[in-house]
């Protein structure tokens, strides 16, 4: 598959409507209300809910009708790319920091973004041994901590590798890169 640049591709082209997850009021099944912070949108407080593991959908036939004019007029969120950015640039200065955020501003696919056991995300997601720049520190993030995120973008010739250890708390992204082919 060969990725071709959108020229009218923009953060702001690219947001998203806003996601809330599946309940339902306890005694009241079949109606399925979008969970909020501290209950639905609707205003059942959160106490009286059965969470899913699934998304609200809106338009679904079981939808509470308040709960999807909510979700409808709710604010769009950034997309993917626009939250990896942000998270990007906090890593330390450089040539594969700039690109790969020139990357991301231009839409670059990302084809992971997971957390979970840093063990496990190096040996089987992060391909260490194919990355030509980076690779030492990436594999030093992997094993500093029990569990990390990782994010993989494809853009062009390259594979770029986002660590992002331990789940938001403050920790700098390491970037690495290789080829998208080896």
């Amino acid at each position: 598959m060969i990725d071709e640049r959108n020229d009218g591709w923009s953060f702001a082209t690219a947001r998203v409507a806003a996601r809330f997850g599946a309940c339902e009021v306890r005694g009241a099944p079949g109606v399925e209300h979008a969970g909020g912070g501290r209950g639905t949108l609707c205003g059942m407080a959160a106490r009286c809910l059965t969470c899913h593991l699934h998304l609200f959908e809106p338009d679904a036939l079981q939808s509470c009708r308040r709960c999807r004019r909510a979700a409808k007029d709710a604010p769009t969120e950034p997309c993917v790319q626009e939250r990896l950015h942000g998270r990007v640039r906090a890593a330390a200065g450089g040539r594969i920091r700039e690109e790969l955020l020139a990357a991301l501003r231009g839409g670059a696919p990302v084809r992971l973004w997971i957390n979970g056991p840093s063990a496990d995300l190096a040996g089987f997601h992060a391909r260490l041994d194919e990355l030509t720049e980076g690779a030492g520190p990436a594999g030093e993030a992997f094993a500093a901590a029990a569990t990390v995120g990782m994010a993989v973008v494809e853009d062009g010739r390259w594979r770029f590798l986002v660590v992002l250890p331990g789940y938001g708390d403050g920790g700098r992204p390491v970037l690495a890169r290789g080829p998208r082919d080896p």
